[in-house]
């Protein structure tokens, strides 16, 4: 095969680091295995961050993502180990890391883990008015 997984989290210089703006990413096939049955868990990783210097490189984090695949972990673990590892690859100024695991014997599991740079505090919330679609078109 032309790609294999790998730990390796490339990074490139965050190109607007005197202001903050959030990335968001969809990871939609994460998988690795349950560590007591061996039976593959999956679930739908969304990452949420704000860069300091760089910021994460797209390919690396699916090869990334991807070698978890036949590692058994429970999903509080893994789920915290992903957000150690991209901290040490960017250290940003905030992330947030939802795994969303699909439905195992009945239940379903979200588990939400954050970083927040020392001393890094977000800007106040801008509240925009919201325009409903359409509606400066006349119909």
């Amino acid at each position: 095969m032309p790609s294999q997984p790998s730990k390796t989290l490339d990074t490139f210089p965050n190109p607007s680091q005197k202001r903050d703006f959030q990335i968001h990413i969809e990871v939609p096939e994460f998988t690795c295995l349950c560590p007591l049955t061996g039976q593959p868990d999956f679930a739908v990783l969304i990452i949420d961050y704000i860069p300091d210097q760089l910021c994460v490189e797209l390919k690396s984090l699916k090869l990334y993502t991807w070698s978890f695949r036949n590692e058994g972990a429970f999903h509080e673990a893994v789920t915290n180990q992903i957000v150690d590892d991209i901290v040490g690859a960017i250290a940003p100024r905030f992330l947030r890391l939802t795994a969303k695991w699909y439905v195992r014997g009945g239940i379903f599991t979200n588990v939400v883990v954050e970083h927040r740079q020392p001393g890094w505090e977000p800007l106040p919330a801008v509240n925009l008015q919201q325009f409903d679609t359409g509606s400066n078109t006349r119909g």
